[in-house]
C-alpha cells in the first residue's frame, strides 16, 4: 500500500515537495485553508487584473527546472518564461542604473553611471563565481545532525560562513560608490533584511542574478504554483481548497504525526507530515499538545514586514521599467528603522513592478496593472497601519510620482487593493514577518528550524521558515531536501537532477 504523505499548505514549498512525492508513488493530500493555491505565491484578481501576492521574478531558474525534471517534466511545458533585460532599473535621486546579465551591457551601464567602478564589478564576478560554487552544495544538504558541518563541502565552505562581516562590509572590498554598493544589496529584501545585518554569504545572491539572470513568467510567478499543481493532479496528488487543519494528531509517546483533525471536524491519517504553513503561526496553533506559546517564538529573530499595494490602470506606461526599484534618500537610516521594529520610516524605499510592458494577459488591452511594494517594520512592538493608511498611501504614491514618469498615475487607478503588516498578520503570517524567520548566523543551517523537526519523527517543514530560507529556488531546495528525507526514510531510491554543477562551473563572462 502506498505511504500517505499529508501536507499542510498549498505555497511553493508544499506544492514541490507534492510534486516529487506524487511522482515518487505516494498518496499526496495537499490540505491548503484558503479558496485558491499558492500561498504567499497566489495569484490576487482585482477586476480585469490579475497580481500576484508575493514574489514577482524568479532567480536562479535551474533550481526549479531540476525539482520538476525531478517529477519527469519540463518546467517549460507548464509555463511560459521571459528572461529580463535589462532587469531592474536602480534609482538613487537623479542617477540610475540598468541591470544586465549581460556582463559587457553591466559593465558599460556601471561606468556610465558610476565612472572607474566597472573593473570593481568584473572583480566582483570573478570572486563570487567561485564563492558560490563553494556555498551551492551547503544550500543543498539537510542540518538535521551536528555532524552535516563536518561533510567536506561544508569544511571548504567555512571561511564564507563562519564570519562575522555583513553583505555591506563584504561590497566594500569592491566599490566605493555608496549607491553602486547598494545596487548589490537590494537583494537581500529576499530576506526581509539589512544588507549591514545581513550575513556576508548572501552577497551569492546579486551575483546569481547579474550572472544568470532573473525571468518573468507570462500570467504572473503564480503561475509557476498553478503548473506544479497540475503536475500533482497529472500523477493521482489530491490538493483539497478550503481545508484548514485545526491540529495536528500524535501516538501514545507524542514523537509521531498520525493524523490531522480538520477545522470541519474530519479527520485523515497520515504515514509523514510536512507542514508548510507560515512556521511560527504553525508552531503556536496546530501542533496541538506540542504548541510553542507566542511568548517562546517571540525570542527569535524575525525579517520585516511589507506594505503591499496593487493597482489597476486604464493605461499602460510604456517608458517604464518592468522592475524598479527607488531608494531611500538616507537607506541605512530607512533600514535600521525597519530593523529596529518601532518607527515606520517616512523616507521609503519602494519597489514597483510594472510588468504589463512584457505581460499583456494580466490587464485588459490598453490597460495595465502596478504591484509596489514598501519594506516596514514587522508588528513586534506596534500596529499602526490602519489608523491612517490613506496618508501612508498618498506618501508612496507621491514619491513615485516624483521619482518616475508616471506623473499623472493617480488619475488613471480604476482598481486598488492593499495589504499592510497588520493584514499579513491577520493573515496566519506571524507578527506579519513576510519574509519568515530573520536569516541571522544564530537562526541558520543548524540553528534554523529542521527539515525534519526536532524531537518528531516523521514531521518534516518546508517553506521560508526552515533551511535553507526564503525566496522561490531555496524554499523548492528546502521542499527537495524535505521529500528526499522521507524517500529515504522508507529505503526507497530517487534519481535526484544536478543541472546547477555545469551552468555554476561557467563564471560570468
Amino acid at each position: 500500500m502506498k505511504k500517505k504523505i499529508i501536507i499542510i499548505g498549498a505555497g511553493p514549498g508544499g506544492l514541490t515537495s507534492g510534486m516529487l512525492l506524487a511522482h515518487r508513488g505516494y498518496d499526496v493530500t495537499i490540505l491548503e485553508k484558503s479558496s485558491a493555491i499558492g500561498g504567499r505565491n497566489a495569484p490576487i484578481q482585482a477586476g480585469d487584473y490579475t497580481f500576484d501576492t508575493g514574489p514577482t521574478f524568479l532567480h536562479q531558474k535551474f533550481t526549479l527546472d531540476e525539482v520538476f525534471k525531478e517529477a519527469g517534466r519540463q518546467s517549460s511545458d507548464y509555463m511560459d518564461f521571459v528572461k529580463l533585460d535589462p532587469m531592474t532599473t536602480l534609482s538613487w535621486g537623479d542617477v540610475s542604473l540598468e541591470t544586465s546579465f549581460h556582463h559587457q551591457t553591466m559593465m558599460q551601464n556601471i561606468e556610465k553611471a558610476f565612472p572607474g567602478e566597472s573593473k570593481n564589478y568584473a572583480r566582483f564576478m570573478s570572486d563570487h563565481a567561485k564563492k558560490l560554487r563553494t556555498i551551492f552544495p551547503c544550500l543543498q544538504s539537510d542540518y538535521n545532525s551536528l555532524k552535516s558541518y563536518f561533510k567536506p563541502h561544508m569544511l571548504k565552505a567555512l571561511p564564507y560562513v563562519a564570519t562575522t562581516k555583513s553583505v555591506m562590509d563584504v561590497l566594500g572590498e569592491y566599490f566605493t560608490d555608496e549607491r553602486l554598493k547598494l545596487a548589490f544589496t537590494f537583494q537581500a529584501k529576499y530576506l526581509g533584511m539589512s544588507p549591514w545585518n545581513c550575513p556576508a554569504l548572501f552577497s551569492i545572491l546579486a551575483y546569481i542574478e547579474y550572472a544568470h539572470g532573473i525571468y518573468h513568467v507570462q500570467g504572473g510567478l503564480s503561475n509557476i504554483s498553478a503548473g506544479m499543481a497540475k503536475a500533482i493532479e497529472e500523477d493521482g496528488g489530491k490538493i483539497l481548497l478550503n481545508h484548514e487543519v485545526e491540529e495536528i494528531q500524535y501516538n501514545a509517546s507524542g514523537t509521531k504525526a498520525t493524523s490531522v483533525r480538520l477545522q470541519n471536524g474530519n479527520t485523515l491519517e497520515c504515514d509523514d507530515l510536512i507542514v508548510n504553513a507560515d512556521y511560527a503561526h504553525a508552531r503556536r496553533t496546530i501542533f496541538g499538545e506540542k504548541n510553542h506559546s507566542e511568548s517562546f517564538l517571540k525570542k527569535k529573530k524575525y525579517s520585516c514586514s511589507t506594505y503591499m499595494l496593487y493597482l489597476g490602470l486604464d493605461t499602460i506606461y510604456q517608458e517604464q521599467p518592468h522592475h524598479h526599484v527607488i531608494f531611500a534618500e538616507d537607506y541605512h537610516q530607512n533600514l535600521k528603522d525597519i530593523q529596529g521594529e518601532k518607527t515606520v520610516s517616512k523616507d521609503m524605499s519602494i519597489y514597483v513592478r510594472n510588468s504589463s510592458v512584457t505581460d499583456p494577459t494580466v490587464a485588459p488591452e490598453g490597460h495595465s496593472q502596478l504591484y509596489i511594494l514598501v519594506p516596514t517594520i514587522n508588528t513586534r512592538h506596534i500596529s499602526p497601519w490602519e489608523e491612517d493608511p490613506e496618508s501612508y498611501r498618498n506618501k508612496i504614491l507621491d514619491r513615485m510620482i516624483a521619482q518616475t514618469g508616471m506623473k499623472d498615475l493617480k488619475d488613471h487607478i480604476v482598481e486598488e487593493r492593499c495589504i499592510t503588516p497588520k493584514g499579513w498578520e491577520t493573515n496566519n503570517i506571524f507578527m506579519g514577518a513576510t519574509f519568515n524567520l530573520a536569516h541571522t548566523m544564530d537562526q541558520m543551517l543548524y540553528l534554523r528550524p529542521r527539515n525534519r523537526l526536532s524531537a518528531f519523527e516523521n514531521i518534516y517543514l518546508v517553506g521560508g521558515g526552515t533551511h535553507p530560507g526564503s525566496g522561490l529556488p531555496t524554499i523548492y531546495e528546502s521542499a527537495r531536501i524535505s521529500s528526499n528525507l522521507i524517500t529515504e526514510s522508507h529505503g526507497e531510491h530517487y534519481q535526484p537532477i544536478d543541472l546547477a554543477t555545469e551552468i555554476l562551473s561557467t563564471a560570468a563572462s
